[in-house]
């Protein structure tokens, strides 16, 4: 048998006699010298094609496998043993089945050896199977004709389980031996070989083998480690680039479809998810120039449910360059993910509400606890620590609209800040940035920040902070001093209370089945003791800062008499100085103004600023 390749290279082999050939077949590009005889003997497709004997040259367009395929049939034909394995097994069986190689015309024919290989040696194992699926990738349609592919995706997906079974049973034989050598998980093995599939076929495989009950932890390592192999090298989006450059429109497409069809493969998810955070991220990320809104939205649902499990750089998402929004990160995506994870803290307090009312219906009175340290509490506080950390990253933006800026600080309700340091350090970082924004969103801005829930080294940064309006340093200022009187009443009441001569008799706390005797007298006074020295070091750091002030506004004052001591704008300064000097000075502060605290705060914020001296 003569064999003509494309470029007229002749590859021949020895033939069961010396007759010449009397029968030329073409298969696409390649030719064939061979006999009538032996292929008419066991082909019944080339039985059908030469009817009239006088034909001397057949065409075969679409064999599957092409002409490596046809020649091996053809040895097979005339007698010669072929070799059948993992490579060629799928395209000879497609190829016996095209060129109706079957019992009905020779016995022992092609297609019962190539089906009798993969009942024995393919479809009962997974390696095999996804290697035999991998090739029939070039031979669809006649696979799916021949039922192939149907057949070795339920083959992986059965073999699968049963693996995770066989994991189970020897994880837990390990475990009763007392061995630390863990056996190996399926996807040890067989889960990173399935990148080498196609999109369609990988998720066929996907879809089976969660429907047989595969672990959804293993699910999501085979979608991560498809995820990676497929977009490597293929990812188009870097927002470094230039909005000019050109990209591949079949690249995008393709990127469009793995990640489109990952989000549809992934498990079902709940607070706790097997899903990572990171590989949602990045979905996201690549997704939000190229994805359906769909896809996105069922992204952002899944970040959200899990949000207090993000750190920084997952919720960094760079906005589409396609679009006309000119700022660096997605804060719009950002807000609905936020908005979807207090939503879910809405929907768990109006559940406690319902258990908390069932509970008082049946006779129990026991007072609710807020716990911080609570698994709720703490992804709330999670959560916020995320959002100011967010705030503070997006405030470098020179394009960030204020009014985008707060609408993110204003998101997380007042419980979900114990301290209020972040989102001051972030509308800091937004003020140094932004110098020229106008008076009135400065001072918006400065409102998201509860001033009560400033520590001690960010009051003394704010009193400072020339970029912050003058509301904002009085009202830290008089918060500052409101929170040092009540804590030296408190630790005078509690001296006085430890010296009474009754330090033996400690009285029992209302609605409480213990007393407050549990702390001895020596620790009580450490404590107290601790406390006053604190609170005197305040008292002198307060001292020494009025102090300075009271300088400044004398040396002000002198200047400001020697340039021109009858103007109207010295009278108005020197007015609104003594206001601050009676309002920062210790003897001024009258008890009845801790109790009028709320109302003193709400007063300073809502007067407005008539001059700005410099």
């Amino acid at each position: 048998m003569e064999y003509r390749s494309s470029s007229y290279m002749i590859i021949k082999f020895k033939p069961i006699s010396d007759v010449s050939s009397d029968l030329t077949v073409q298969v696409g590009s390649s030719s064939f010298c061979l006999h009538k005889f032996p292929l008419v003997s066991r082909s019944g497709k080339i039985r059908k094609l030469l009817t009239d004997s006088k034909t001397s040259s057949i065409c075969l367009p679409s064999v599957p496998g092409g002409a490596e395929a046809f020649e091996l049939a053809a040895k097979f034909c005339y007698g010669i043993n072929i070799e059948i394995n993992l490579l060629n097994v799928a395209k000879l069986r497609c190829a016996s089945h095209y060129l109706e190689m079957t019992e009905e015309f020779s016995e022992e024919n092609l297609a019962i050896k190539t089906e009798h290989f993969f009942k024995g040696t393919i479809l009962p194992s997974i390696s095999n199977s996804i290697l035999a699926l991998h090739h029939c990738e070039a031979l669809v349609p006649v696979s799916e004709d021949l039922n192939l592919v149907n057949r070795l995706v339920i083959a992986i997906a059965n073999n699968a389980c049963k693996e995770q079974l066989t994991s189970g049973l020897l994880k837990l034989d390990y475990t009763f031996s007392g061995a630390n050598i863990e056996p190996e998980t399926p996807l040890d093995w067989w889960g990173k070989s399935l990148a080498v599939l196609n999109l369609d076929f990988f998720q066929r495989v996907v879809s089976a083998v969660k429907s047989k009950g595969l672990r959804q932890d293993v699910i999501s390592k085979i979608l991560i480690s498809y995820t990676n192999k497929s977009l490597q090298g293929l990812i188009i989006r870097d927002p470094k680039l230039d909005k000019e450059r050109v990209i591949d429109l079949e690249s995008k497409k393709k990127q469009r479809m793995i990640v489109e069809t990952v989000v549809r493969l992934l498990p079902t998810q709940g607070r706790r998810s097997s899903v990572p955070m990171a590989f949602l991220s990045s979905l996201l990320k690549m997704g939000i120039a190229t994805s359906s809104g769909s896809c996105r939205s069922e992204l952002e649902r899944r970040i959200g449910l899990q949000l207090d499990q993000a750190i920084l750089e997952d919720v960094l998402i760079p906005t589409n360059l396609n679009g006309n929004n000119n700022t660096m990160y997605d804060t719009d995506s950002i807000l609905r993910i936020f908005s979807i994870f207090l939503n879910l803290d809405e929907e768990d307090d109006e559940e406690e509400q319902d258990q908390q009312h069932h509970r008082n219906r049946f006779g129990d009175e026991t007072e609710m606890i807020y716990d911080f340290d609570s698994p709720k509490q703490s992804a709330i506080l999670k959560v916020s620590k995320l959002m100011d950390n967010y705030l503070a990253e997006i405030a470098l933006d020179p394009n960030l609209t204020t009014s985008k800026f707060i609408a993110l600080a204003e998101l997380l309700p007042d419980h979900a800040r114990i301290i209020s340091d972040g989102l001051y350090r972030a509308v800091d970082i937004y003020l140094k940035v932004h110098p020229n924004i106008k008076d009135s969103e400065r001072y918006r801005l400065c409102k998201t920040i509860d001033s009560q829930k400033l520590s001690q080294e960010a009051c003394s940064h704010a009193a400072q902070n020339e970029r912050l309006p003058v509301q904002m340093a009085v009202q830290v200022l008089y918060f500052e001093q409101i929170r040092l009187r009540n804590a030296m009443s408190s630790s005078i009441g509690s001296t006085q209370f430890l010296f009474s001569g009754n330090c033996h008799q400690f009285p029992q706390r209302a609605g409480s089945g213990a007393g407050s005797g549990a702390i001895s007298p020596r620790d009580n006074y450490a404590s107290v003791r601790r406390e006053n020295r604190e609170l005197k070091l305040e008292v002198a750091r307060m001292r020494m800062r009025l102090t300075d002030l009271e300088k400044d506004h004398i040396s002000i004052k002198q200047e400001l008499v020697k340039s021109n001591p009858g103007t109207k704008l010295f009278k108005s300064f020197a007015k609104k100085i003594s206001k601050l000097n009676s309002l920062f000075s210790f003897s001024s502060l009258k008890p009845s103004l801790s109790a009028k605290a709320s109302t003193g705060s709400r007063f300073l914020f809502q007067r407005k600023r008539r001059h700005s001296v410099s």
